[in-house]
Protein backbone atom coordinates (compact mmCIF):
# COMPACT_ATOMS: atom_id res chain seq x y z
CA UNK A 1 0.00 0.00 0.00
CA UNK A 2 1.66 2.87 -1.50
CA UNK A 3 1.01 6.68 0.97
CA UNK A 4 -1.29 8.88 -1.04
CA UNK A 5 0.46 11.69 -0.45
CA UNK A 6 3.75 10.56 -2.87
CA UNK A 7 5.18 7.57 -4.53
CA UNK A 8 7.33 6.66 -1.31
CA UNK A 9 6.75 3.47 0.27
CA UNK A 10 4.39 3.66 3.18
CA UNK A 11 5.63 3.10 6.72
CA UNK A 12 3.83 -0.11 7.50
CA UNK A 13 5.76 -1.12 4.10
CA UNK A 14 9.07 0.35 5.47
CA UNK A 15 8.40 -1.14 8.87
CA UNK A 16 8.08 -4.62 7.22
CA UNK A 17 10.68 -4.24 4.70
CA UNK A 18 13.17 -3.56 8.16
CA UNK A 19 11.36 -5.87 10.60
CA UNK A 20 14.61 -7.84 11.31
CA UNK A 21 16.45 -4.42 12.47
CA UNK A 22 13.27 -3.58 14.29
CA UNK A 23 13.47 -6.68 16.12
CA UNK A 24 17.01 -6.35 17.27
CA UNK A 25 16.60 -2.71 18.51
CA UNK A 26 13.33 -4.27 20.63
CA UNK A 27 15.30 -7.40 21.79
CA UNK A 28 18.03 -5.14 22.89
CA UNK A 29 15.87 -3.17 24.96
CA UNK A 30 13.90 -6.01 26.33
CA UNK A 31 16.16 -8.99 26.92
CA UNK A 32 13.92 -11.48 25.63
CA UNK A 33 12.96 -12.92 22.30
CA UNK A 34 9.15 -13.57 23.71
CA UNK A 35 8.99 -9.97 24.27
CA UNK A 36 10.78 -8.97 21.54
CA UNK A 37 7.91 -10.20 18.49
CA UNK A 38 5.37 -8.62 20.75
CA UNK A 39 6.54 -5.17 20.69
CA UNK A 40 7.73 -5.65 17.19
CA UNK A 41 3.66 -6.02 16.53
CA UNK A 42 2.64 -4.19 19.02
CA UNK A 43 4.60 -1.01 17.47
CA UNK A 44 3.40 -2.37 13.51
CA UNK A 45 -0.27 -2.30 14.64
CA UNK A 46 0.25 1.22 16.35
CA UNK A 47 1.98 2.28 12.26
CA UNK A 48 -0.16 0.36 10.13
CA UNK A 49 -3.87 0.97 12.17
CA UNK A 50 -3.00 4.60 13.03
CA UNK A 51 -5.82 7.14 12.90
CA UNK A 52 -3.91 9.01 10.19
CA UNK A 53 -1.40 8.26 7.58
CA UNK A 54 1.14 9.54 8.67
CA UNK A 55 4.63 11.78 6.94
CA UNK A 56 7.78 11.04 8.52
CA UNK A 57 10.77 12.58 6.90
CA UNK A 58 12.63 9.67 7.60
CA UNK A 59 10.53 6.58 7.63
CA UNK A 60 13.11 4.13 8.98
CA UNK A 61 14.01 6.53 11.95
CA UNK A 62 10.47 6.89 12.76
CA UNK A 63 9.79 3.19 13.19
CA UNK A 64 13.12 2.50 15.14
CA UNK A 65 11.61 5.45 17.65
CA UNK A 66 7.90 3.62 17.43
CA UNK A 67 9.75 0.57 18.32
CA UNK A 68 12.02 1.89 20.98
CA UNK A 69 9.14 3.71 22.47
CA UNK A 70 7.34 0.66 22.97
CA UNK A 71 10.01 -1.54 24.24
CA UNK A 72 10.26 1.06 26.98
CA UNK A 73 7.03 0.83 27.93
CA UNK A 74 7.07 -2.92 28.08
CA UNK A 75 9.87 -2.09 30.63
CA UNK A 76 8.54 -0.02 32.96
CA UNK A 77 4.97 -1.58 32.98
CA UNK A 78 7.31 -5.07 33.94
CA UNK A 79 8.69 -3.23 36.61
CA UNK A 80 5.76 -1.76 38.14
CA UNK A 81 3.72 -5.22 37.38
CA UNK A 82 7.11 -6.51 39.61
CA UNK A 83 6.94 -3.90 42.30
CA UNK A 84 3.31 -5.10 42.95
CA UNK A 85 4.30 -9.01 42.93
CA UNK A 86 5.07 -9.65 46.93
CA UNK A 87 6.97 -13.08 46.84
CA UNK A 88 10.32 -14.02 45.64
CA UNK A 89 10.83 -17.15 44.24
CA UNK A 90 12.54 -18.99 47.19
CA UNK A 91 8.88 -18.84 49.60
CA UNK A 92 7.19 -20.01 46.35
CA UNK A 93 9.40 -22.68 46.60
CA UNK A 94 7.52 -24.30 49.62
CA UNK A 95 4.84 -25.01 47.28
CA UNK A 96 6.64 -26.98 45.10
CA UNK A 97 7.00 -30.69 46.09
CA UNK A 98 10.20 -32.28 47.18
CA UNK A 99 12.07 -34.66 45.50
CA UNK A 100 13.41 -36.61 48.12
CA UNK A 101 12.25 -36.54 51.77
CA UNK A 102 15.27 -37.41 54.37
CA UNK A 103 14.72 -36.92 57.71
CA UNK A 104 17.39 -34.06 57.64
CA UNK A 105 15.20 -31.92 55.00
CA UNK A 106 11.83 -32.83 56.28
CA UNK A 107 13.62 -31.35 59.94
CA UNK A 108 14.45 -27.93 57.81
CA UNK A 109 11.40 -27.77 56.13
CA UNK A 110 9.24 -27.80 59.32
CA UNK A 111 11.87 -25.30 60.89
CA UNK A 112 11.35 -22.59 57.83
CA UNK A 113 7.66 -23.32 58.04
CA UNK A 114 7.58 -22.86 61.88
CA UNK A 115 9.47 -19.72 61.69
CA UNK A 116 7.27 -18.15 58.58
CA UNK A 117 4.28 -18.98 60.93
CA UNK A 118 5.69 -17.18 63.92
CA UNK A 119 6.87 -14.52 61.40
CA UNK A 120 2.88 -13.92 60.74
CA UNK A 121 1.89 -14.49 64.10
CA UNK A 122 3.77 -11.00 65.30
CA UNK A 123 1.85 -9.13 62.39
CA UNK A 124 -1.30 -7.45 63.12
CA UNK A 125 -4.19 -9.80 62.55
CA UNK A 126 -5.95 -7.54 59.80
CA UNK A 127 -1.82 -7.88 58.24
CA UNK A 128 -2.10 -11.65 58.79
CA UNK A 129 -5.50 -12.14 57.26
CA UNK A 130 -5.15 -10.47 54.20
CA UNK A 131 -2.38 -12.53 53.45
CA UNK A 132 -3.98 -15.79 54.59
CA UNK A 133 -6.48 -14.45 51.80
CA UNK A 134 -3.94 -14.11 49.41
CA UNK A 135 -1.89 -16.83 49.80
CA UNK A 136 -3.39 -19.54 51.16
CA UNK A 137 -7.09 -19.10 49.21
CA UNK A 138 -5.94 -17.69 46.50
CA UNK A 139 -7.84 -14.30 46.58
CA UNK A 140 -7.30 -11.66 44.34
CA UNK A 141 -6.66 -8.57 45.63
CA UNK A 142 -9.67 -6.81 44.66
CA UNK A 143 -11.32 -9.55 46.48
CA UNK A 144 -9.73 -9.08 49.46
CA UNK A 145 -10.26 -5.36 49.68
CA UNK A 146 -14.18 -6.03 48.66
CA UNK A 147 -14.83 -9.06 51.37
CA UNK A 148 -13.07 -6.81 54.05
CA UNK A 149 -14.56 -3.27 52.59
CA UNK A 150 -11.32 -0.96 52.48
CA UNK A 151 -9.30 0.37 49.30
CA UNK A 152 -7.36 -1.95 46.91
CA UNK A 153 -4.23 0.05 47.98
CA UNK A 154 -4.37 -1.25 51.75
CA UNK A 155 -4.70 -4.69 50.38
CA UNK A 156 -0.97 -4.17 48.28
CA UNK A 157 0.11 -2.60 50.95
CA UNK A 158 -0.98 -5.17 54.03
CA UNK A 159 0.32 -7.64 51.85
CA UNK A 160 3.71 -6.45 51.02
CA UNK A 161 4.16 -5.78 54.95
CA UNK A 162 3.82 -9.61 55.30
CA UNK A 163 5.97 -10.36 52.21
CA UNK A 164 8.67 -8.18 53.35
CA UNK A 165 8.20 -10.26 57.52
CA UNK A 166 8.45 -13.50 55.45
CA UNK A 167 12.13 -12.26 54.11
CA UNK A 168 13.57 -12.66 57.38
CA UNK A 169 13.39 -16.47 57.40
CA UNK A 170 14.73 -16.27 53.67
CA UNK A 171 18.15 -17.83 55.31
CA UNK A 172 16.14 -20.62 56.40
CA UNK A 173 15.23 -21.14 52.75
CA UNK A 174 18.56 -21.32 51.70
CA UNK A 175 19.63 -23.57 54.28
CA UNK A 176 17.22 -25.60 53.64
CA UNK A 177 18.12 -26.26 49.67
CA UNK A 178 21.61 -26.96 50.67
CA UNK A 179 20.66 -29.87 52.38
Amino acid sequence: MQSPHSSEPSLAEVFIAHRAQLWRVARKIVNTADLADDVVQDAYLKIADGPCVRQAERPIGYCCQVVRNMALDYCRRHRVEASYRTFDVDVELLDMPTTASTPDRMLCERQVITAIDRVLSGLSPRTRLVFELYRLEGLTQREIAARLGCALGLVNGLIAEAANAIKSCGHLLLESDAR
